[in-house]
C-alpha cells in the first residue's frame, strides 16, 4: 500500500499544472512605478494600468505580485530582475532586457514582445499566452515548466537553452533556432513552420507530424523517395 501511494505522488509531481501567478484580489493601483524600479528597487503588491515606462535601466529589480494592464516599456532594461506571481496583459514589452532575470508563477496575455531579450533567464512556471514574440531571445535559459500557446514565434532564439517539461503549442516557430538545445519530448506537432536552425542531434526524441518530416528532410539534404 506504501510503495502504491509513493508511486502515485510521483506521477503527481511529474503531471504537476502550471503554477499561475498568485496574486490577491482587488489589487491596489500603483503610482510612482518608475520611481519605485529605479530608487527602490521594488514594486510589489499593486496594480498598473494604462502606463509607459520609458527609457528605465535598473539592475537586480525586484516585482513580485504585481498586475501590469495595458503597459508600454520603450528602450528599458530590467537586468536580472526576479518576478515572482506577475501578470502582463496586453502589454508591449518589445525588445525589453530582462537579460539574466529569473521569472516564477509569470504570465503574458495578449502581448506584443518582439525582439523580447531574456537571455540567461531561469524561468519556472512561465505562461506566454496569444503574443507576439517574433525574434525575441531566449538564448543561455534555463527552461523548466512553462508554455507557449497560439504565439508567434518566428526567428525566435533558444539557442543552447535546457527545455525541461515545456510546451509549445499552436504557434507559428518559422526560422526559430534551437541548435544546440535538446527536443527530446517537446511536441512540435501542431506547430507551423517552413524552416529550423537544429541540429540532427538535437531533434531525438521530439515529436512532429508526418507533414512536419518532410520539411525536415530537405533541411538535412535527403530526399523523400515517393
Amino acid at each position: 500500500m506504501k510503495t502504491n501511494m509513493k508511486k502515485d505522488i510521483k506521477k503527481e509531481k511529474k503531471d504537476a499544472p502550471l503554477e499561475p501567478p498568485k496574486l490577491p484580489v482587488d489589487l491596489p493601483e500603483l503610482e510612482l512605478v518608475m520611481e519605485q524600479l529605479q530608487h527602490d528597487g521594488q514594486l510589489e503588491s499593486g496594480a498598473v494600468h494604462d502606463y509607459t515606462v520609458e527609457g528605465l535601466q535598473v539592475s537586480k529589480a525586484t516585482i513580485d505580485r504585481v498586475h501590469f494592464h495595458n503597459v508600454t516599456w520603450i528602450e528599458s532594461a530590467l537586468r536580472e530582475a526576479e518576478l515572482t506571481d506577475v501578470l502582463f496583459e496586453k502589454c508591449d514589452l518589445s525588445n525589453v532586457d530582462f537579460n539574466g532575470a529569473i521569472l516564477h508563477r509569470t504570465e503574458f496575455r495578449n502581448c506584443k514582445m518582439v525582439g523580447l531579450d531574456l537571455t540567461g533567464a531561469t524561468m519556472r512556471n512561465v505562461r506566454f499566452h496569444h503574443c507576439s514574440g517574433d525574434y525575441a531571445t531566449f538564448r543561455f535559459a534555463d527552461i523548466k515548466q512553462c508554455l507557449w500557446e497560439d504565439c508567434s514565434l518566428r526567428g525566435a532564439d533558444f539557442y543552447s537553452s535546457t527545455l525541461n517539461k515545456v510546451q509549445i503549442l499552436a504557434c507559428n516557430i518559422d526560422k526559430a533556432q534551437f541548435s544546440s538545445t535538446k527536443l527530446e519530448g517537446i511536441d512540435l506537432s501542431n506547430c507551423e513552420f517552413a524552416g529550423l536552425g537544429v541540429g540532427i542531434e538535437d531533434l531525438q526524441g521530439c515529436i512532429i507530424s508526418r507533414e512536419q518530416a518532410s520539411v525536415f528532410a530537405e533541411l538535412f539534404g535527403l530526399i523523400i523517395k515517393e
